[in-house]
């Protein structure tokens, strides 16, 4: 992913991602021949941490940056900006209440904070140290940070609760880890993971090709080979069933 598609992923600019580097809370990545920064999904999960964490009220010193943007201009707009701001941060300080009051009733982890229905998702899940479901867990960090998925979480949770077909699906994936890419076992496991979306999560899909975009292309590079050829081959599986949806 470049800089604009890890900005606009998160919900921040890409001013707030060099600032976060800048101050030495966000590594920079490592830049291509041409000089472009080429961000993973590591990257966009850690940002969308600190956006998280900066929402429930921890400061970055922004008032500087805020007094540097409004020098020059008319009082009377800076003052109009500033309440219609305060009136957004006193919608979102709710929001945030009822989110801290879902975390206090689930489980703390090093991924908080969580929203409510992420956190039961989470519950119903089974205990694993599979590093594929390890995986998820952090996709679905970065999706609950960014846009939100509450109807995916709650069409998953008849997956999540189906421990014994949910962790082998994870170990025979975990199992392709130094695998070739043409190993046999890849087009069924990729057949086996397209099957078990459920429907439920499909409608909650945008249309599109999901292979097509940045975040693909940086999740599809967190993998292994073989592992990475499974999860491009249910990309365009789940593409195919979407091209089939009616509109």
């Amino acid at each position: 992913m470049r800089i604009g598609e890890i900005a606009a992923l998160v919900g921040v600019t890409s001013r707030t991602v060099r600032h976060y580097h800048h101050i030495g809370l966000l590594p920079e990545p490592l830049r291509q021949a041409n000089g472009y920064r080429t961000y993973s999904l590591r990257d966009a999960v850690l940002l969308a941490r600190i956006r998280r964490l900066t929402e429930l009220g921890l400061s970055l010193d922004e008032v500087r940056d805020v007094l540097a943007d409004d020098a020059g201009r008319e009082l009377a707009e800076v003052l109009g900006e500033l309440d219609a701001d305060l009136a957004r941060q006193e919608h979102e300080i709710q929001q945030r209440r009822r989110v801290l009051a879902g975390l206090l009733e689930g489980p703390l982890t090093p991924d908080a904070p969580l929203s409510p229905a992420l956190v039961e998702l989470l519950k119903a899940a089974p205990a694993t140290a599979s590093p594929a479901a390890a995986k998820d867990r952090e996709l679905l960090t970065l999706l609950d940070a960014t846009t939100g998925g509450h109807a995916v979480y709650a069409a998953l949770r008849p997956l999540a609760a189906d421990h014994p077909a949910m962790l082998r699906l994870y170990d025979r994936l975990d199992e392709l880890n130094e695998a070739p890419v043409d190993d046999p076992r890849i087009a069924t496991l990729a057949r086996d993971l397209a099957a078990a979306v459920p429907d439920e999560v499909m409608a909650a899909i945008p249309d599109g090709d999901p292979a097509a975009t940045g975040i693909a292309q940086a999740l599809l590079a967190d993998y292994p080979p073989a592992q990475a050829e499974v999860v491009r081959r249910v990309m365009r599986e789940l593409t195919a069933r979407m091209n089939q949806r009616p509109s």
